[in-house]
């Protein structure tokens, strides 16, 4: 009996939610490397998350473009090679001592990662029954929590030892343990994506490859819209905070901890996001999407502002516990924006992962805010982001499955 290319298309992206959220926790390190060793302001260190995020404006339209010819296997296995070729580009570029090479090798990782965003999530979302889609995008966005969550915990050793080399061939081989691991996994499972590259070729959703996209539709479509300023707002949020947490835990006024103790604090904050997507993927089979939805942003705005205005442990357990909130939204928002005909889903995924480049604005904003005030007060951004995502998510119709003004 021929497997349910559904249930195996499950399976391959366990793999790509994993490594992508470890790759994207490792970026998270670099910020405070930058500020705590390198002497950097937030603004210019958070340049990181700016060239990390940009491709999903830059790359994202040409990507689904080119997901529509090649289907979504193959732009999958395309997405793992371009990034286990920029984890190798990113050690040369931190060797040479190339701020600029770090950036552009940034860069080309997400533009590896703006594949797997619109071809992994879509076919998740459209390939199985409609019905189940928020609970399987989340149930795999566990599985990316889990990588975030062992990316501090293994890698602050080597990012963010204070008696490392900071230049040369040993600056590289001090940091390179975590990102050879990762370029190690990518390998394996570009080889595996592209060994089934045939999997969805006799499924419906491999019918709409070739055709035509109305941008123009596309982009009056007030519910697709409206999901992806919620996609900027969230994105832009979580990175802003995920990226300044080892610092605002070594303010002494905070925590006063030191950095790699910080790091690994902050597998904490991402570990929330791991245990409510592991509830919330079943939570959602009895409350509605929508709702869930708005009951999370509310929480991350107050906890937010709660960091922002406390200080000690009070306020440290405040910010790290805004993950928990942060868990459902993603794939909640996403689900509630995607429209359902395969037709449409790929260039509308395309729309929504331009958004993402929220968490290349939001962060540099954020900095731009601490530089000239506090890391403290900064924290207002990102709650007002939050308080955004609830709006969207009150225009959502009860059932979670159309927007009010659609």
């Amino acid at each position: 009996m021929p497997t349910d290319p559904a249930r195996r298309l499950f399976s391959l992206s366990i793999g790509v939610f994993l490594i992508g959220g470890f790759l994207s926790s490792l970026v998270n390190l670099y910020v405070p490397r930058l500020t705590l060793f390198y002497g950097l302001d937030y603004a210019r260190a958070l340049l990181v998350q700016f060239a990390f995020h940009l491709s999903y404006l830059v790359f994202a339209a040409p990507i689904g473009a080119a997901i529509v010819r090649l289907g979504y296997m193959r732009s999958a296995a395309t997405g793992l090679a371009v990034m286990a070729a920029a984890t190798g580009f990113l050690l040369v570029a931190h060797g040479l001592h190339s701020y600029l090479l770090i950036l552009a090798a940034l860069l080309a990782l997400s533009g590896g990662i703006t594949f797997l965003q619109i071809a992994a999530n879509t076919v998740v979302a459209v390939v199985g029954d409609g019905g189940g889609a928020a609970f399987r995008l989340t149930f795999l966005q566990a599985f990316n929590s889990i990588g975030t969550v062992v990316a501090p915990l293994a890698a602050a050793p080597f990012l963010l030892d204070a008696a490392a080399p900071r230049e040369g061939a040993a600056a590289a081989a001090a940091i390179a343990p975590p990102f050879l691991a990762a370029a190690a996994v990518l390998i394996v499972l570009t080889i595996a994506f592209i060994a089934a590259r045939g999997l969805l070729d006799r499924t419906p959703e491999a019918a709409t490859a070739g055709r035509a996209i109305d941008w123009r539709a596309l982009v009056g479509n007030r519910r697709l819209m409206a999901g992806a300023a919620a996609i900027f707002a969230y994105v832009g949020a979580e990175v802003a905070i995920g990226a300044l947490l080892v610092n605002y835990l070594v303010d002494p006024a905070v925590l006063g901890a030191g950095a790699i103790a910080a790091a690994r604090l902050v597998s904490l904050y991402w570990g929330g996001a791991l245990v409510g997507r592991a509830l919330g993927a079943f939570v959602m089979r009895r409350v509605a999407p929508a709702r869930l939805l708005a009951l999370a942003a509310l929480g991350a705005a107050a906890l937010t502002a709660l960091a922002a205005t406390a200080e000690g442990p009070i306020g440290a357990v405040a910010l790290i516990a805004v993950g928990l909130c942060n868990s459902i939204m993603y794939p909640t928002i996403y689900v509630l924006a995607l429209p359902r005909d395969p037709a449409l889903a790929t260039p509308g995924a395309t729309i929504l992962c331009m958004a993402v480049v929220g968490g290349a604005i939001v962060p540099v904003l954020t900095g731009l805010v601490a530089d000239a005030t506090t890391l403290a007060a900064a924290l207002a951004l990102p709650a007002a982001c939050y308080l955004a995502i609830a709006a969207f998510a009150r225009a959502a119709r009860p059932q979670g499955a159309r927007l009010a003004w659609s």
